[in-house]
């Protein structure tokens, strides 16, 4: 009696995932419960568990994307099903669990009527879409998580006999190599023998994964929202003078609170008092949110070609202490930095903070692009020492810029002024934060 390994759907808006690796090797054992394979989505490199237990038949192509419900494998009951699924695979490839018909695996494999479904999703990561140079792609198969792991170790992994499916590198692989203390790097200036147009190719990069995601969302945000941008230049005094009390307490209260986490708290602050930035267009109505939900947008340096953008959810910050926001963005940087995210760690989000303070040492005016659905996105900058007039006399003073970017379609000029007006206050006078 076989089972069917359906393509999961770990998050409410995916439609397909790509199947990125298996955990066990072909014909190989799997006990219910075990970590079966690694599926990709635009947010996630999701590890599924085993609900079943039986005999691996793989289904799929390794990176291939097949839409949720597609059956990708099977788990047969005993090693003599095994030719005969596989058989079976060969002739009808992967399908939908959903469309399927009666002369199908089940029958040849005796299973029930309403087959199980062997994957359940298990905490997820971010996925990493790496460079994948000509020559490379030629001589070395590896996943993307393997792969991904490899150079965070400085491991050559083109010296690695792969045991996966065709002698794919996967993360068993690379874990062994590990703890025989591998760690020589491959060179990273050769040329990839790729010519394009008489140019050499130094790598050519796949736009999939978190990159396809990005680059999706911000074309469609720039084709369907009116965005407007507006700038203010913020007096960071007093908020340095706060922080510096706070770092002095750090041990007392528990955490190290960052600037991040006072924008984090100060726009939830703000959020609460101006409704409508809280808010999205569905449909013909504007949906003005209960919640106010921070996305917090974290860069991600994955390699030195490819760099990503996640944005975990402080959820309801405006009902959160300073402390409590502090330490609930620590744990959600670290497990984007660990590739421990999970899909409810992303969704939810109702308005954007992205701090480009730490990368932009000079001062910045931006444009940030809205979050889709959201209305609303809030970019400090970084804090520069300015001459500033105060009092009819030239003062310097340690200044930030905040831009902001909004849907037109939702609210004119007026509400961002005023939540802009706010959110300075709040910075120039911590004092008012309690309020």
């Amino acid at each position: 009696m076989a089972i069917e390994v359906i393509m999961p759907k770990v998050s409410m808006g995916q439609t397909e995932g790509q199947v990125v690796e298996w955990l066990v090797r072909e014909g190989e054992w799997v006990e219910k419960g075990q970590p079966l394979l690694v599926i990709e989505t635009e947010k996630v490199a999701q590890e599924c568990e085993s609900i079943g237990s039986g005999y691996l038949v793989p289904a799929s192509t390794l990176g291939e994307i097949y839409p949720c419900g597609t059956v990708i494998g099977y788990l047969a009951e005993t090693k003599e099903e095994i030719p005969q699924i596989r058989e079976q695979v060969q002739q009808a490839g992967p399908k939908s669990a959903a469309a399927s018909e009666p002369a199908s695996i089940e029958q040849a494999a005796a299973a029930p009527s309403a087959p199980e479904t062997a994957v359940a999703p298990t905490p997820a990561q971010v996925p990493l879409p790496i460079p994948s140079p000509r020559t490379e792609s030629r001589t070395v198969r590896i996943s993307p998580v393997a792969k991904r792991k490899a150079k965070a170790h400085n491991l050559d992994y083109s010296r690695i006999k792969g045991s996966g499916p065709g002698g794919r590198i996967i993360m068993r692989d690379i874990d062994e190599a590990l703890e025989k203390g591998v760690r020589l790097a491959a060179p990273t200036d050769i040329w990839s023998g790729e010519v394009y147009e008489g140019l050499r190719v130094k790598a050519s990069i796949p736009i999939q994964g978190m990159r396809k995601a990005i680059s999706e969302h911000v074309s469609y945000s720039h084709q369907v929202v009116a965005e407007l941008n507006i700038s203010i230049e913020v007096d960071m005094t007093e908020t340095i003078r706060l922080r510096e009390k706070l770092l002095e307490k750090e041990e007392e209260i528990g955490t190290r609170i960052t600037y991040n986490d006072i924008f984090l708290f100060c726009v939830a602050k703000a959020t609460k008092r101006v409704p409508i930035i809280n808010s999205s267009l569905i449909g013909n109505e504007i949906k003005i949110w209960e919640d106010i939900n921070v996305s917090n947008a974290i860069a991600l340096e994955l390699d030195e070609y490819v760099s990503g953008l996640i944005t975990p959810v402080i959820k309801n910050a405006d009902q959160k202490s300073l402390t409590e926001i502090s330490k609930l963005s620590r744990e959600l940087i670290q497990k984007a930095r660990e590739s421990r995210l999970t899909g409810d760690d992303l969704s939810g989000g109702t308005i954007t903070l992205s701090n480009i303070g730490t990368y932009a040492p000079g001062w910045t005016t931006t444009t940030p692009i809205i979050n889709q659905p959201q209305a609303f996105i809030v970019q400090p900058g970084a804090i520069v020492e300015r001459p500033v007039a105060i009092d009819g006399k030239v003062a310097i003073r340690p200044i930030m810029t905040v831009s902001v970017t909004f849907d037109h379609r939702i609210m004119d000029g007026v509400p961002p002024l005023k939540w802009l007006r706010i959110f300075k206050e709040l910075l120039e006078n911590p004092e008012y934060l309690h309020l």
